[in-house]
């Protein structure tokens, strides 16, 4: 038994580590955001809200049919059912109706309230889709920022590994004479500094994972690790050809908060015409079925009367009409109603067009954005290479004790923070870029 369960445990806790160690692509960030975000859950209940409601206007069009019943007992003067004259009797008695309608004119307002409540459950799915791609958005970003932030701890790792060579020499050449001892120290001072910069550089990794992991609603970081992605080199990294305004004309058509104003929009047009469709006459069909039965109470709580069928049969009566209403005054309640509606739709025009102004101001601000973070990248390139020579050039000054450890740290730091600069430039560029490529339809991948 022993020889055939250690086999098993193993399995189990190698599968386990694996599991765990299982690295998150963009791709799958997305995805499992967008399963489990509780906005994208709540918008998804107003969808379900609004197909009710459309198969509720759907069903109004429908003939209503009820049934009504009443059954009593009373005592002293009623009405007698067979002479139907007043007299003192105890009686008990049963009646039920059948009655039906059916809309047959009403100002359209039926038809109207359909077609409103199919836009507005077009603009509830768009609506989704909105929260969707924002959520998409902000993974995206957090994930650059975390491949961001894993370089930047590089950079720091790279300069702790830098100085630390340098103290080395440096104490070779201070023990050899070559140099005074200040330098010593000073270098010491140094190795310390880039070591708090890597504990600041990994902390600040730390948090980018923290907020990665809570816009997932993973209930820890604990096991989590993005994959990185084979990242362009910076000289192969292009800006989009087309200009913002040629972006625009195709995001303006499949951005769904856009669409989503613009059913809106439809959906107040339809509201003005049921508004003013309360101002005309109603029409309706109408049928009814009534019966009922009498017993006499007698002494000893005999009854007396026609059998139950037979007065079911006897006292049957049916009817079938048209119902007219016409609106004359109402408190003004119905053309009020119809000012409500106009302004509402002014309302829906102005806010397709701020939703069609925040994308082209959007998608302008990504595009110069990027346009700033290409110009910054070619400045960096060119500062990281002028750097390093400074660098390589003052390290060598430095160890045959020609400049002091100040003028040494001095070309470190612009050395480091022109590869902090390209990297941010890069990266910038890179988000930027996917922006636009997001807006002309394209989904978001690394």
């Amino acid at each position: 038994m022993k020889k055939s369960i250690l086999p098993i445990l193993i399995l189990l806790t190698i599968t386990s580590v694996v599991f765990s160690q299982e690295l998150w692509t963009l791709e799958r960030c997305i995805e499992y955001a967008l399963s489990n975000n509780i906005q994208v859950k709540q918008q998804e209940l107003n969808v379900r809200v609004n197909e009710v409601n459309l198969l509720q206007s759907k069903m109004d069009a429908l003939p209503t049919i009820n049934i009504n019943g009443n059954h009593s007992y009373s005592f002293g003067l009623v009405t007698n059912y067979l002479t139907n004259t007043k007299e003192a009797l105890n009686t008990q008695a049963t009646s039920f109706s059948v009655s039906t309608s059916l809309p047959i004119y009403n100002g359209f307002q039926l038809t109207n309230t359909r077609k409103q409540n199919h836009f507005d459950l077009k603009a509830s799915v768009a609506d989704v889709e909105k929260v969707k791609n924002n959520i998409a958005l902000t993974i995206a970003s957090l994930y650059l920022q975390i491949l961001y932030q894993q370089e930047l701890v590089e950079i720091a790792k790279r300069q702790v590994e830098l100085s630390t060579m340098q103290l080395e020499r440096t104490k070779v050449l201070v023990s050899a004479g070559s140099l005074p001892e200040g330098n010593l120290y000073e270098v010491e001072a140094l190795v310390a500094s880039d070591e708090f910069q890597l504990v600041n550089a990994q902390n600040q990794l730390n948090l980018s994972y923290l907020n990665l992991t809570q816009l997932l609603e993973l209930k820890s970081t604990e096991g989590f690790q993005i994959a990185k992605p084979l990242i362009p080199l910076v000289d192969s990294i292009k800006l989009v050809s087309e200009t913002p305004s040629q972006i625009f004309s195709v995001a303006e058509g499949i951005m769904p908060q856009v669409q989503s104003a613009r059913y809106k929009l439809q959906s107040s047009e339809l509201g003005l015409k049921i508004a003013k469709g309360g101002l005309q006459p109603r029409l309706s069909l109408g049928a009814n079925y009534n019966s009922g039965a009498q017993y006499r109470i007698q002494d000893g709580y005999t009854f007396d009367g026609d059998p139950f069928i037979t007065q079911i049969k006897n006292n049957a009566s049916k009817s079938v009409g048209l119902s007219l209403s016409i609106p004359i005054f109402n408190g003004l309640s119905a053309r009020n109603r119809v000012t409500t509606a106009k302004i509402g739709l002014m309302n829906a025009q102005l806010a397709l067009e701020s939703e069609r102004n925040a994308l082209y101001k959007d998608i302008q601000q990504a595009y110069a954005d990027a346009i700033a973070a290409e110009k910054k990248m070619q400045a960096s390139l060119k500062s990281k290479a002028a750097s390093e020579e400074s660098f390589r050039y003052t390290q060598n000054r430095f160890n045959l004790g020609l400049v002091t450890a100040l003028d040494f740290t001095s070309a470190k730091n612009k050395l480091a923070q022109a590869e902090t600069d390209l990297l941010q430039a890069k990266y910038e560029l890179i988000f930027k870029t996917k922006i636009l490529e997001f807006y002309k339809g394209l989904p978001l991948k690394l």
